[in-house]
């Protein structure tokens, strides 16, 4: 397997620094045979090439099996003309990866809640209200005069297909109730073809019960029943909300995996920005961006039907369960006292006393 790892701007460098010890341990432990490669990307490849996002890094990726991309300072950076490239936005939408994937559990010492969480939001990544990724030409944000200022919502029915078909898919595999969340009492023509779009991908899934909800019901929902909730299915700009507010409410936006999906590739980033106040101080949570490659593991080797992959991403994943069960070893942001690195370290200790203790159970299996 080849990954590359875009380290992003301000907390970028050092969470993928961390994660990148992680992985690496995991891959020694393992016998993963992954390899890395990394490339600048953001205002540091901007002050060397003259863009966010140089060239020969778009032209990298498509030769990779996945993708680490830390946080980035998008709105530092000048016009699109002047070498000013969001990175998010551009993989996204370059590569068609049109499904943002969220889980979030909420974790009993942190939750907000009073009933427990555990639910994945399913975001549409590619259109809605985004207006910087809504046309084949131009902007579809525009001013026709000084005082006015409008945008262009774009909603596709094989857009609404397909991120309705890839949560009814990951349901299937859960507890088999999706939720659409929708605004269709006001956008009627563009949610109303968003829900079109899910009802027809929903009779194809007999088994997964449907659920319709309008987004300011479903933010208070997530608060007063969270546990109502399995898999949510919602346009981009809803999704980005929602996901955020359901990660805040389980615990920190900081302990959240992300991926982003499209049919032949997976971009792990952590679901939080690139806190350029914190930087370079190692006090950053890696937690997100830890189990954001968890998440792409789990992907490649469902993708590959190679199941060493799929147990990587669960050792991966326990390991930073067990270290965070230790408030002390928690980063500052959840009521510890560890750095970052010192997390990372943690971390690789969980790896290493996981495996061993597979390793031994597997022996005495087989004698």
């Amino acid at each position: 397997m080849r990954m590359l790892v875009l380290p992003g701007d301000g907390i970028g460098p050092e969470i993928t620094a961390a994660t990148s010890t992680v992985l690496d341990e995991l891959n020694r432990a393992l016998g993963l045979g992954i390899e890395t490669e990394q490339h600048d990307i953001g205002l540091l490849a901007l002050e060397r090439s003259g863009s966010t996002l140089p060239e020969e890094t778009m032209a990298c990726i498509p030769e990779v099996d996945g993708v680490v991309l830390g946080p980035v300072s998008h709105y530092e950076y000048p016009e699109r003309s002047k070498g000013g490239i969001n990175p998010s936005a551009e993989l996204r939408t370059v590569f068609d990866l049109f499904a943002n994937i969220r889980p979030c559990v909420s974790r009993a010492d942190l939750t907000a809640l009073r009933r427990p969480m555990d639910l994945v939001i399913v975001r549409e990544n590619t259109e809605g209200f985004y207006s910087d990724r809504n046309m084949f030409a131009g902007s579809g944000e525009f001013m026709p005069d000084e005082d006015t200022a409008l945008s262009i919502r774009k909603i596709t029915a094989g857009a609404s297909s397909r991120i309705a078909r890839t949560a009814f898919e990951l349901a299937r595999k859960r507890r088999r109730r999706v939720t659409a969340v929708h605004k269709a009492n006001v956008v009627k023509l563009t949610d109303g073809l968003f829900l079109r779009e899910v009802r027809k991908i929903a009779a194809d899934f007999p088994d997964v019960e449907l659920q319709e909800l309008i987004v300011d019901a479903a933010a208070a929902a997530l608060i007063r029943r969270p546990d109502d909730f399995d898999v949510i299915v919602t346009t981009n700009m809803f999704g980005d909300i929602l996901s955020d507010e359901a990660s805040e409410l389980s615990g920190s936006l900081g302990l959240g995996g992300s991926i982003n999906v499209g049919h032949d590739m997976c971009l792990a980033q952590a679901q939080h920005g690139s806190a350029p106040d914190i930087a370079g101080r190692d006090v950053a949570n890696p937690t997100s961006l830890i189990l954001s490659v968890a998440m792409l593991l789990e992907w490649h080797g469902e993708r590959r039907c190679d199941p060493r992959f799929v147990e990587a991403a669960t050792v991966l994943h326990d390991a930073v369960e067990r270290v965070l069960d230790v408030r002390e070893h928690r980063t500052a942001d959840v009521g510890g006292s560890t750095g970052t690195q010192e997390f990372a370290a943690y971390v690789v200790d969980e790896i290493r006393s996981g495996v061993a203790v597979a390793t031994t159970a597997l022996t005495k299996e087989h004698r």
